[in-house]
């Protein structure tokens, strides 16, 4: 089975916000369990569902609504599933777009190898759906899957997210970012692990680093270099104890800029480099990461 964020407490709390709803109907959508112009259920039934009330339903829709990925909430009646861009390679699209047909693409391949650098898995969980998808359903079926991962060390001062009132000595907020960290690299592993019963040899690791990266990098294949410059922005979230105030960072909105060996001299010398740059990360100054 594979495992989605929905099941995973991420701040060890039953409570949900409007920011894990927008979440997980994100990731229905990018699985394909909604459709473009599909309706999706009445705030009502989204309500019952997450057990919450209606005004975090209205405000995790209006998230998506910006997001592109819905049209009419605002009408009377239940918002329908937007049809995305098409993806490309020429144009960058937001990463929850872009990300998820390039990996499978690499998937094509009989050693999938996939590098990446980022702040979570968060983008990562639901762009791997479809390839898992296509797996399990005998479509596809590489010889060996490869994927390496850089995350932050837990130990390090992040530069985001972060209180917008400063640090204390228990952050909530750096809690809360550890503790997505940790569960989604466990639906991460959980996930590719359960392709080893296709006879499938997989491998999965991650490093900690010893610094906040600026930017999100996917390696896929030793081919393509994905790119994209996380944004801070100050957000809310509501908690049991109260409203956190952060400066976090758009991950899934931030434009996926996409570099291709076929596509001449410089776009290969930007993906050998940044594929040095991570093999550098990965030999020298990392090091191990163990999920809690």
């Amino acid at each position: 089975m594979v495992v989605t964020q929905e099941n995973v407490a991420v701040n060890g709390s039953r409570s949900v916000t409007p920011q894990q709803i927008a979440d997980a109907l994100r990731e229905r959508i990018r699985a394909g369990e909604l459709k473009a112009g599909d309706r999706l259920p009445t705030q009502a039934e989204l309500a019952d569902e997450f057990g919450v009330e209606r005004g975090a339903v209205r405000q995790a829709l209006g998230e998506l609504q910006k997001d592109g990925l819905l049209s009419n909430v605002s009408k009377g009646s239940p918002p329908r599933v937007a049809q995305p861009p098409a993806p490309g390679r020429d144009e960058p699209q937001p990463t929850m777009v872009s990300l998820a047909p390039r990996i499978t693409e690499a998937f094509s391949a009989p050693h999938v190898r996939i590098d990446a650098a980022c702040l979570t898995a968060e983008s990562l969980i639901p762009a791997l759906s479809e390839p898992l998808r296509l797996i399990h359903g005998g479509v596809i079926h590489p010889e060996r899957i490869d994927v390496r991962i850089l995350l932050p060390s837990r130990d390090i001062t992040l530069a985001f997210p972060v209180p917008v009132d400063g640090r204390g000595d228990d952050d909530p907020v750096h809690q809360r970012w550890l503790a997505m960290r940790n569960a989604q690299g466990h639906v991460l592993r959980h996930n590719l692990r359960t392709l080893r019963s296709h006879g499938i040899d997989v491998d999965i690791t991650f490093r900690a680093l010893p610094f906040t990266p600026p930017v999100k990098l996917y390696l896929l294949n030793g081919t393509e270099a994905l790119i994209a410059y996380y944004r801070v922005t100050r957000r809310e979230e509501s908690t049991d104890s109260g409203t956190l105030e952060m400066y976090d960072v758009l991950g899934t909105e931030s434009l996926l800029f996409s570099f291709d060996t076929m596509a001449g001299p410089r776009d290969a010398a930007f993906v050998e480099e940044s594929q040095k740059w991570f093999d550098a990360l990965w030999e020298t100054i990392t090091t191990d990461l163990t999920l809690s």
